[in-house]
């Protein structure tokens, strides 16, 4: 049963009185208090847990949030605590392994700054974390802080290398070349790596050093070279496909010439690679053909099935194309080719999941842990599911897209980006969204501009976002996404009206495209920030009765009755609530809501005095819900606001028998004495009172209130009555007894025995 709500709310104050004043020992008392009126109650816990780290009792603060985080799994704070308590307690690699539990709590509400906030004091703790390095690298380079993303990423490659896995090393080196391709730590890690030297960790947050600065000013060729060099080997304009065309080009002629196969096939070999560096390819094609018939190597089919698809012969490239992505180093390619073949003979589906399955191989060529290339498989698979339920008029627009995102000189760090934002897209609006971007006009800028818009929120940088945000709506118009962002901007700028006039649009306009699941994610987290907006709610439990989502739809009436109430339209209020009583008897809801509907209603009639109706409504609550003590305390006193002692009476014996059934002695006496306060001269109330105190042992209090009984019943003439109560004061020995024994003889014409 419910412990007592007001004796809670008053032992939370004092323990904030006391911890206010830093009387820590006093506020664990308060706390314990209201924990012991609810103990599900995580907001107490917390505040317990606090004091009693303030007050350096570790083991008991850390039990305590540990209760807490078990009573509410999605509130970060019970858990960020108890990494605070066991840093302090010495077990830090307890502690960094919950200060990773809290980042990805703060991951799912979406705040990166306080997930980053607790993966650099989880690395602090335990440097050797590889897979929370890998996650705080990605997350400053998705915020726009190359310099960290940069650090992060070498103290990545000194982890891999200490490990012996210099291929990882190499890759992370690598990802911070691409934010910084002239940073001499990086280079000059990378150039140990190659060389078999000795690396070291980053010495300061990833950037450059002044003399270093000074230093590389004056090999400006050298570094311009080797730039160079970097995006050559990195960027070929025809994306994965070109590149492993160069790579089937080295492969092959090493296979040659290591074999000794100088022999017809080895020569039309040669022959072949020489005619495809020439670019006469028709003519590189038939002597490769000639040299597949003796000489099968994925090289040779790689060549040969890209050269094919050049010349437009999809159907024959794809013979060769499927025989090629067995290689690791040639699969990117070999998909990107299998999927470009299936555009051109207008076979959609199969095209996007080759796309798909380029990208995704790309992608993962430089994940750094298990857990990344998990994700991202997970991620694309997600996006292909999605994908195979489109006709294939929207999969041609997709397939242009992928094709268009596989080329050009920057495709790696694209796919990067476009993985990135499809990734946070699907979690925000679901398979949907992530479409939406893969098919808007100028989706690849589309992808850029968005990036930019929340990478200027997340700093603040309001004006810049919001005019990024314009220059997408000129080109994209209808890609929804880009005006919710520009309604975050509005909130965040403290111009809540049209941010919400903003939201409100772009939900209904969901609700016309039939997106309704998205509408509602929107609408009702706008109502988070927004409660008492009337337009908002009314959209949304339009929508839910749309879709016959009743139980929801309910929970909206009954918010919206309560935003009324806050507005004082009282009128507004009833009538909403009456509504929402209909539905909840037409529906089934449970009988809690029922009840809370009622309660809502009785107060209201109290508010406008109809006392009869909202005396109907607590009796009819009783019905439903026979322990419901507010209606029967309700009862209680509406009988008597009446003058209708007797039923007030009745009522108030059947609340009585239920805190005695339960044993709550505490209850009765708090109950009898708040209506003595009340309603003095009721002599029932008195009389009840009296027997409480005499079974508590509490004997002054009883002759107290049996002498003020035999008062009140004097002055309204019941001799018989007061002479009873004065023989019950004498049976309790009061002091003055002589003058009690007086009083009973006057009563009863000197004859006591009466």
């Amino acid at each position: 049963m419910p412990g007592n709500r007001e004796a809670y709310e008053n032992a939370m104050n004092a323990g904030h009185s006391s911890a206010w004043d830093l009387n820590w020992a006093s506020a664990v008392q308060a706390y314990s208090q209201a924990i012991r009126e609810f103990p599900e109650d995580p907001d107490a816990h917390n505040h317990l847990g606090l004091a009693l780290l303030e007050m350096g009792r570790l083991e008991d603060s850390l039990r305590v949030y540990t209760r807490a985080h078990q009573l509410s799994r999605e509130d970060p704070i019970p858990l960020e605590k108890s990494a605070d308590v066991l840093e302090r307690m010495g077990r830090l690699r307890e502690a960094a392994q919950q200060y990773v539990n809290v980042s990805e709590l703060y991951l799912q509400q979406r705040d990166l700054d306080k997930a980053i906030s607790n993966w650099e004091r989880a690395t602090r703790l335990t440097p050797g974390l590889i897979g929370i390095h890998a996650k705080l690298a990605q997350a400053y380079e998705r915020i726009g802080d190359k310099k960290r993303a940069i650090r992060e990423y070498l103290m990545l490659a000194f982890n891999f290398h200490r490990a012996g896995d210099n291929d990882k090393a190499t890759k992370a080196v690598h990802r911070a070349l691409r934010l910084d391709r002239r940073n001499t730590q990086a280079l000059n890690t990378l150039r140990a790596l190659e060389t078999g030297g000795t690396i070291l960790p980053p010495d300061d947050e990833g950037g450059d050093s002044h003399a270093e600065q000074r230093s590389r000013a004056g090999f400006s060729d050298l570094f311009a070279e080797v730039e160079d060099a970097q995006v050559i080997s990195d960027s070929n304009p025809l994306g994965p496909l070109g590149e492993a065309m160069g790579l089937a080009l080295g492969m092959l002629a090493s296979h040659v010439i290591e074999s000794g196969r100088l022999d017809a096939a080895g020569g039309d070999a040669l022959q072949g690679m020489e005619l495809q560096r020439q670019e006469y390819f028709d003519e590189a094609i038939e002597a490769y053909q000639r040299a597949d018939a003796k000489l099968r190597h994925p090289a040779l089919k790689m060549s040969l099935g890209a050269l094919l698809l050049l010349r437009e012969q999809p159907e024959a490239a794809i013979r060769y194309l499927n025989d090629a992505t067995n290689q690791p180093e040639l699969a990117a390619g070999a998909y990107h080719a299998l999927g470009m073949a299936h555009v051109l003979m207008h076979k959609q589906r199969q095209a996007m999941r080759y796309l798909i399955q380029s990208i995704q191989t790309v992608d993962s060529m430089d994940a750094l842990a298990d857990d990344e290339v998990k994700q991202i498989s997970a991620m694309y698979k997600r996006l292909q599911d999605a994908l195979d339920a489109r006709p294939d008029d929207a999969l041609e627009a997709v397939n242009r897209r992928f094709n268009s995102l596989l080329e050009g000189l920057d495709w790696k760090q694209r796919i990067i980006e476009t993985r990135r934002q499809l990734e946070e897209t699907m979690k925000e609006e679901g398979e949907q969204g992530a479409i939406d971007i893969l098919v808007a006009s100028r989706s690849d800028e589309l992808t850029r501009l968005v990036s930019r818009i929340d990478r200027h929120i997340r700093q603040g940088l309001y004006t810049l976002a919001m005019d990024e945000a314009h220059r997408a709506v000129e080109f994209s118009p209808l890609y929804l996404p880009v005006h919710i962002r520009m309604a975050d901007v509005m909130m965040r700028e403290g111009r809540v009206r049209q941010a919400i006039t903003k939201y409100n649009v772009v939900a209904k306009s969901y609700m016309v495209r039939g997106e309704n699941d998205r509408a509602t994610a929107i609408l009702s987290e706008v109502l988070e920030s927004a409660p008492l907006d009337i337009s908002i709610r009314k959209s949304l439990i339009e929508l839910l009765e749309t879709e016959e989502r009743w139980d929801e739809a309910l929970d909206q009436y009954i918010d919206l009755a309560d935003t009324y109430h806050q507005l004082s339209n009282f009128e507004m209020s009833r009538d909403t609530f009456t509504l929402a009583e209909r539905m909840a008897n037409r529906v089934g809801a449970s009988t809690d809501k029922i009840v809370r509907i009622k309660h809502r209603l009785a107060d209201i009639d109290q508010i406008r005095l109809d006392l009869r109706r909202a005396q109907k409504a607590y009796e009819e609550i009783v019905e439903l819900a026979p322990t419901d003590e507010r209606a029967r305390r309700m009862l209680i006193d509406l009988n008597y606001r009446q003058g209708n002692q007797v039923e007030a009476v009745k009522r108030l014996d059947q609340l009585l028998s239920i805190y005695a059934k339960n044993k709550q002695v505490n209850r009765i006496l708090q109950l009898l004495e708040e209506l003595v306060t009340l309603y003095p001269n009721d002599t029932g109330l008195r009389s009840r009172l009296a027997a409480i105190y005499r079974q508590l042992g509490r004997k002054k209090d009883a002759i107290m209130q049996l002498d003020a009984l035999g008062e009140l019943q004097l002055e309204a003439g019941l001799h018989q009555d007061a002479i009873n109560t004065i023989r019950q004061i004498i049976a309790l020995k009061p002091d003055g007894i002589d003058d009690y024994l007086k009083l009973l003889a006057q009563l009863t014409g000197s004859n006591p025995a009466r």
